[in-house]
């Protein structure tokens, strides 16, 4: 008796046609990206009119509260105590990113409410922003507060 047929290599088994798909369809959308980004496509919706902005300081307290400061006055607009995670994770962002450029903090952060009802936190130091509006309506409140907290109102 023979044993050839014991060390014959094995083929391997074909693809199966759901792979196969997988595949082409992912190749597909690499090919549609590359594409996108090299003839200098952007995704990116443009920006609508400035409506309004408001130069902003954000200051960490002893005590842990965030203390929030009108730019052009240096009067108190906010404070907030306890966790405020949407709100501290996103100064984080923007101050790692100063730190990361040797960039003090003596430059105001910019709220602003654009025509289309939009709401960005832009940092004029790095170009650096936050489209706010991206996280929901919740967290987008807690800055949108910020537009008119410790404003005057105007005597008529």
């Amino acid at each position: 008796m023979s044993t050839l047929h014991a060390h014959a290599p094995r083929a391997q088994p074909p693809l199966s046609r759901p792979m196969a798909w997988i595949g082409v369809v992912l190749l597909a959308v690499l090919v549609a990206v590359g594409l996108a980004r090299w003839s200098g496509l952007n995704p990116r919706t443009p920006d609508a009119a400035v409506q309004w902005q408001r130069a902003l300081f954000f200051s960490d307290l002893p005590d842990g509260d965030i203390v929030v400061l009108d730019a052009s006055n240096g009067q108190k607009v906010a404070r907030f105590a306890g966790e405020q995670g949407f709100l501290r994770s996103t100064l984080r962002a923007l101050v790692r990113e100063r730190m990361r450029e040797h960039i003090g903090p003596d430059a105001p952060f910019l709220l602003i409410g654009r025509t289309d009802g939009r709401l960005t936190l832009l940092d004029p130091a790095t170009q650096q922003r936050i489209d706010l509006e991206s996280f929901g309506p919740s967290n987008s409140a807690v800055f949108a507060s910020l537009r008119t907290n410790g404003l005057q109102a105007t005597p008529q």
